[in-house]
Formats: C-alpha cells, sequence, structure tokens
C-alpha cells in the first residue's frame, strides 16, 4: 500500500493486539486512532460515532485539537463526515475545502488539512459512525489505503455494537448502535406483544476478524465457495425443483452470484488486505447491504435478500455451522425476527415461550400469518431491514394492530404498550364473561357465531369463545406444514381429532384449497402467470380426483355416525359442484360396500366466491345444502385488485353499497331456498363489518376467534331492525357517495356500539 508502513496486514495484527489490552474504552480509541494514523502515514485520524440523537460526536483523535474530544458534535448530513454517514460510502478528496459540503469547525483546527478520505463504519449495512484520515498536502489515496480503512472501520463496528463505548457518552447521546427504532410494516393479527428477539437465521458472530496466514484464507474462501456451488448445483438437480417454478428461479439467482467472478474478486481482495475469510464475506456483504438499502430501484432491492442468502450460506460453510437454527431454547416472550419463514418452521418453536413475529417479507395473507393467528402471537410482515436492525436479545415491541414495531423501545414507550396490553387483557375478561350468553340482538334476533380453524391449535379456541361451531376448516393447512404428501390415516386422525374436539358441534371442512399462491413444497408447482385465477382448490381436485377422493374418504370414516358437512372452494359454474358431490356419493358407495359405519348425516356444500355463481345462484341453490360467502375472494374478484397487493387492496371499500348490494342478493336467495348461508372472511371479523352485514339480512358467521368476543358484545347491544332500517335508506340512494362506513360508525356511537 503506497504510503503506508508495513501495510494492512501489519496494521490489523497491531490492531488485535490493542483489542485484546485491559485498558479502558477512551484508551482503546485513543491508541487505534494513533495506530491507524503511523500505517498510513496520515497527519490526522479521527472517529465520529453516530449518537441516538442522530448526530455525530468525535469520540477520538490523533492530529486534531485533542480538547475537542467528546464536544465536536454535528449533524448526521453535516459536512463531509456527515456525507459520508448519509450515503454510507467512502469520499476521498485531494482538496476537501474546495468540496461543496465541506463545514469548517474552528475548535477542532482542522483547517489546515487539505487531502480527505472518510469510510462509514458499517454493521449489517447501518451506519454506525465514521472513519477519518487527512494530510495537509493535497493527495487522492489509493485503492489499497481505501479497502484498509474499511477493514480497520470493520473492527470499530464491532467495537461500537458491543457497547464499550456507552460508558463515555452523556445520557441521551449514546452510540446509536443501541439507539430505539420504530419501524412499520402490514399488520397480521390482531394482538400485541412485548419480548425479546430471537433471530430465525442467527447472525454469524464473527470473533476472529485478523488473518494469520493470509494465503490459508484464501484457500479456504475458495473451498468454501466451491462447496456452495455444488450444493446449489445439487439443489437444482433434485427432483424437487427439477421441473421448474419459483423456487427453482431463486436458487438460479442464488448459483448465478455465486459464479459471479465480481463478488468474488470483491471477497478475495478483502482477505488480502489481512481479513480471515469469514471476516472478508462479513465486510463485503455490509458494503453490498449498505449501498443496496438506499436504491430506490425496487428491483435492486429485492436482490438484497438474495445476496444476503448467499452470504449467510457462505459464513456458515466457512464456519462449520448447521444451516438449521436452534430452536429448542426459547427464552421467555420470545419475538422472532426473520427476513422469511413457512408455517412449518413458525410451529417448530414452543409456543409457550413464543409471542410474537416480525418478518421482512410476508403479507396478511401469507401462510405464516394464518398460522400466527392460529396461534394467537402478535405479527407484522414487510418490514424493512428487519433483520440487520435487531440483535438477538434486544427488547422489542411489536403491534400487530397497528403493523408498528418498536426495537429497543424506550422507557416511556415500553410504559405506554405495558397500559395497551393490560388494557386488552382488561377488555379479553370482559369478552369471556359473554362466552357463555347466546348471541342475540337486542331486539331478538338470534346469530350464529362459529370459528374459522385449520389446525389442531386452533381448537381449544371452540370452548374460548364461546363459538357455536366451526364454519371453516381449512384442510390445507395440514398439507402446507407437512415435510411430505399426508397420508389419508393421517388425515383421517386429523378429522377425527377435530369432530371429538368439537363435542357435537358443527363443523364445515373445506376440501383442498391449494394451487395458486398454496404452494405444496413436495408437489410439482406449474407456473402460472395469474395464479389467483390459475389451477387451484376444486380445479385441481376434479382434474387429480384421487387426491380428492382420498381426503372425502378420510373426512366420511372419521365421521361414522356422526354428522359431517363438506365444502367446496372456489366453485365457478353448476356443474364442477355437481362432478364435486358426485365423488363424495361414489365414496360412501364404496365405503357401504366394505362394511364401514358411515356417517349418521352428510351435508355437501359450496364457497361461493367466484362472481360466475351470482348468476348460477337459483340453480346453485336448488343442489347444495348450505352456502358459504369468502368474502375475502369475492371482493378481490369483484374489483379486480389483488388483496395482496398493497398498491390496491385499499382501494375499495369493503362496506360500500355495490358490495352491500351483491351479497344482499346472495342471502335473500338463499332464505327465498330455505338453505342456510353463512359469511367467512376477514369482513365478518370486524365488529363494523358484523354490523353491515346483520343490516343486509347475514344472521351466522365464521370468524377468527379472537374476533368472536367484540361482535358477540357488539350485537348483544344492538337493535338489529334500526341498522337494517338505517342501511336500507343508504343503499337506495344514488351511488355518489358509495361507502356506508361513516354513516354506521356514527349509527354505532349513537347507540354505544363497541367498534
Amino acid at each position: 500500500m503506497r504510503g503506508a508502513l508495513g501495510g494492512p496486514r501489519v496494521l490489523l495484527r497491531r490492531l488485535r493486539e490493542v483489542m485484546a489490552e485491559p485498558v479502558s474504552a477512551q484508551e482503546r480509541l485513543d491508541k487505534i486512532v494513533v495506530l491507524i494514523a503511523a500505517n498510513m502515514v496520515a497527519e490526522v485520524c479521527s472517529v465520529y460515532v453516530l449518537r441516538v440523537d442522530g448526530t455525530l460526536e468525535l469520540y477520538a483523535t490523533e492530529g486534531l485539537n485533542r480538547q475537542a474530544v467528546h464536544l465536536t458534535v454535528m449533524r448526521s448530513d453535516e459536512g463531509l463526515v456527515g456525507l459520508v454517514a448519509t450515503e454510507a460510502s467512502p469520499i476521498n478528496l485531494n482538496d476537501a475545502q474546495a468540496h461543496p459540503a465541506f463545514s469548517y469547525r474552528p475548535e477542532t483546527g482542522e483547517e489546515i488539512y487539505r487531502s480527505f478520505l472518510g469510510v462509514p463504519i458499517l454493521r449489517a449495512g447501518n451506519t454506525l459512525g465514521v472513519l477519518v484520515v487527512q494530510n495537509r498536502a493535497r493527495r487522492t489515496y489509493s485503492e489499497e489505503e481505501v479497502e484498509a480503512l474499511q477493514t480497520t472501520a470493520m473492527v470499530l463496528a464491532e467495537m461500537i455494537a458491543s457497547g464499550e463505548l456507552t460508558s463515555l457518552a452523556q445520557p441521551g447521546a449514546e452510540p446509536a448502535v443501541r439507539r430505539p427504532v420504530h419501524v412499520s410494516g402490514a399488520a397480521l393479527t390482531d394482538a400485541i406483544a412485548l419480548g425479546h428477539v430471537v433471530l430465525h437465521e442467527p447472525r454469524v458472530v464473527i470473533t476472529n476478524f485478523i488473518a494469520d496466514d493470509v494465503q490459508k484464507e484464501l484457500r479456504r474462501l475458495g473451498v468454501a465457495i466451491e462447496t456452495l456451488r455444488a450444493e446449489l448445483d445439487l439443489m437444482l438437480e433434485s427432483g424437487e425443483v427439477a421441473e421448474g417454478g419459483e423456487h427453482r428461479d431463486v436458487l438460479e439467482a442464488y448459483r448465478m452470484f455465486a459464479h459471479d467472478r465480481g463478488w468474488v474478486h470483491k471477497l478475495e481482495e478483502a482477505v488480502l488486505t489481512g481479513l480471515t475469510a469469514e471476516a472478508a464475506v462479513e465486510r463485503v456483504q455490509s458494503d453490498t447491504r449498505a449501498r443496496m438499502l438506499r436504491q430506490t430501484d425496487p428491483y435492486l432491492r429485492e436482490r438484497l435478500h438474495d445476496f444476503d442468502d448467499l452470504a449467510h450460506r457462505l459464513q456458515r460453510q466457512l464456519l462449520g455451522y448447521d444451516h438449521a437454527p436452534t430452536r429448542d431454547r426459547l427464552p421467555e416472550h420470545a419475538i422472532i425476527v426473520a427476513r422469511s419463514m413457512g408455517p412449518a418452521a413458525l410451529l417448530d418453536y414452543d409456543r409457550n415461550r413464543l409471542r410474537g413475529l416480525v418478518l421482512e417479507e410476508g403479507g396478511p395473507n401469507s401462510h405464516v400469518a394464518i398460522v400466527a393467528r392460529a396461534l394467537g402471537i402478535a405479527a407484522v410482515g414487510e418490514v424493512p431491514n428487519a433483520t440487520g436492525l435487531a440483535d438477538p436479545g434486544d427488547a422489542v415491541i411489536v403491534d400487530g394492530v397497528t403493523g408498528d414495531v418498536h426495537i429497543r423501545p424506550t422507557p416511556d414507550m415500553e410504559a405506554a404498550y405495558v397500559e395497551r396490553v393490560r388494557l386488552r387483557a382488561r377488555r379479553q375478561l370482559q369478552y369471556l364473561s359473554l362466552r357463555d350468553r347466546p348471541a342475540v340482538t337486542k331486539d331478538g334476533q338470534p346469530v350464529t357465531l362459529m370459528i374459522n380453524a385449520g389446525l389442531p391449535i386452533d381448537l381449544p379456541h371452540l370452548a374460548e369463545t364461546g363459538a357455536v361451531g366451526i364454519g371453516l376448516f381449512r384442510t390445507e393447512l395440514q398439507f402446507m406444514v407437512a415435510a411430505q404428501f399426508p397420508r389419508t390415516s393421517e388425515q383421517l386422525a386429523l378429522y377425527r381429532n377435530v369432530l371429538d374436539a368439537a363435542g357435537g358441534k358443527p363443523v364445515v371442512f373445506r376440501t383442498l384449497d391449494i394451487g395458486g399462491d398454496k404452494v405444496l413444497p413436495y408437489m410439482r408447482n406449474y407456473e402460472e402467470e395469474n395464479p389467483a385465477l390459475g389451477w387451484r382448490a376444486i380445479r385441481l381436485g376434479l382434474d387429480r380426483p384421487g387426491l380428492l377422493r382420498s381426503q372425502v374418504r378420510a373426512m366420511l370414516r372419521a365421521a361414522s355416525g356422526r354428522e359431517l358437512r363438506i365444502m367446496f372452494p372456489m366453485i365457478a359454474a353448476v356443474h364442477e359442484f355437481d362432478e364435486a358431490k358426485g365423488l363424495v356419493e361414489r365414496e360412501l358407495t364404496h365405503l357401504r360396500r366394505h362394511g364401514h359405519r358411515l356417517p349418521e348425516r352428510v351435508e355437501v356444500g359450496t364457497m361461493l366466491e367466484v362472481p360466475a355463481l351470482l348468476f348460477q345462484l337459483d340453480e346453485l341453490l336448488e343442489r347444495v345444502d348450505f352456502l358459504s360467502v369468502g368474502s375475502n375472494d369475492l371482493l378481490q374478484f369483484l374489483f379486480a385488485a389483488d388483496r395482496g397487493n398493497a398498491r390496491v387492496a385499499n382501494r375499495f371499500d369493503p362496506l360500500s353499497v355495490p358490495v352491500l348490494r351483491v351479497l344482499k342478493l346472495i342471502v335473500d336467495r338463499a332464505n327465498a331456498h330455505g338453505k342456510s348461508v353463512t359469511l367467512c372472511g376477514e369482513l365478518a371479523s370486524k365488529p363494523i363489518g358484523a354490523l353491515a352485514l346483520i343490516a343486509i339480512g347475514f344472521r351466522a358467521f365464521s370468524l377468527l376467534p379472537s374476533a368472536v368476543g367484540p361482535v358477540k358484545a357488539m350485537l348483544l347491544d344492538l337493535d338489529a331492525g334500526k341498522v337494517e332500517r338505517l342501511v336500507a335508506a343508504l343503499m337506495a340512494l344514488p351511488l355518489g357517495s358509495a361507502s356506508v362506513r361513516a354513516k354506521l360508525t356514527a349509527f354505532a356511537e349513537a347507540e354505544g356500539l363497541s367498534l
């Protein structure tokens, strides 16, 4: 390295010696800046640390006025130091004072220095401070010198992150690495949790940064990269992904990056500066993460996840760690933080200790969100850089109601949420007191309240809520959390267990609703341009009748001597229902022929979620025993608005006149045919939604278990006749104001209803 005494390897070795000395934090920093200045033949070396208040404080210097240490404080966007911090990238100038961002601080005495090299102190892509060297003479620092300073900054980052410098700070001006962070995402569950962070894929902790033998580290790196490439090749050639699909595309992207010479060259260069192979991976990935987090192009930001995964795999390869996280020893009140997660992975954690979930990916309709709701834990998805912001053991608040996540919250924030949790607990006790009261409106209208379920962990909710049954049992969840296709005997055991737990209360089993976004990892996936409208649910079942027959047979055998209700999803035409019902009848004949005891009664119905059925209602209602409205899918199809797309999901109000007219048509025709009709979906799980549905004639709902109490509390105080007359008048008006939400809210306030 030009102008350096001994080069970066000597610097790193000496740094290691300084880091091991039993001295105070300030003495260690003072020795480090002297060491860097001497090694780089620089007249100035300074360390600035980002504080919790967003400012940068001078923590140590060699060459500037030492009395300015801890007195010089600047905004994070002020001067060249602020520019380095904001952009998270090096600035190398041969005439710093000519730069428009230059800011003169007279107490430091830096006006005599012309050349300037500043590098960000980064950890997991987050800026913790700035490391600067300066010289009086005009010079442009070499690439090797920039690299050496970046490598040194990495060691300083771990020193800051360890909390060693906290003792040097004034109260309220601590290093920002431990600052409170507030981020927002998508609310996934109606719950709030306070706890401590557990990383789903624990960050690899590097304890040895400095290489004893650079050539040995290069060989280690080379072997690990080749092993990683071989593993990816093997995964791509395996039967699970050989046929294509989104999972194959992801692995193809990983393989492409693993073979990228530019990436490998950066890793090798980092090792040549004197880092161990694993520290080199951390250094390159932290730089990449810092750069990509500041990109506005969503495609480039998305690629950050690919690089993160690849770097994580490579570090584990180098250190010999198992790729699977340890889940058997959770702390009390654990909050899992992950980039993404499948439902089976979440169920692996100890339910008694698990309180919340924070995801960088995963929206309200993702499979893991469904399981989180079933577990009753607080969950927030779509939180940017969650795994980079939180460290294991950090205190964290997860507000699944608003979508807010508070990492390392202030005492005031924590106290406010503790009070909110207490208030919610008191409210839950009030709902619990209503558990055994019949759900009847103030003017004598009975309303049937059932729950949605899909896993054994849902079954205790029947007794806890006082619900009269399970209006929607999602049978696909058993398939989604299994490592392989559940055998008929396993399905039989689950369905029998559900009926036993129901204790004679009605249970409606929906046959498999897989395909579309519900991909089973062990089944061949067919890539479709619009999977929500593609080969899914009953379409798949009728085209693969063996799959549907085995499921129906398991249900029929599980219900021997009892009543059974079977419901088909995604029916779009009457003939599809006829085919599916015919399959049930053939299975009954098969069981009868083989001497099996049959159910006492079998009712067969369908979900109404495809708008085409609205124009076949009379023909359909002549055939079905019952009807269930799937409001989530029906509404997204009505408005051609993907409910999983944040840009359009909230564009149309479910409490608009067009929606209410459609739903009223359904309930009126069902009543005319004497057939029961239930509404499943999020609309019924909110008191204001249930209020609107009661107003147009619905008297049976299947809800989230957590919604039973609030909805029952509302309807017990409701005069159904009053709200019926109000909504009927609103629906008769011209569509100038399409939503009735405001009018219903005002009605509830006037009537003293809790929404």
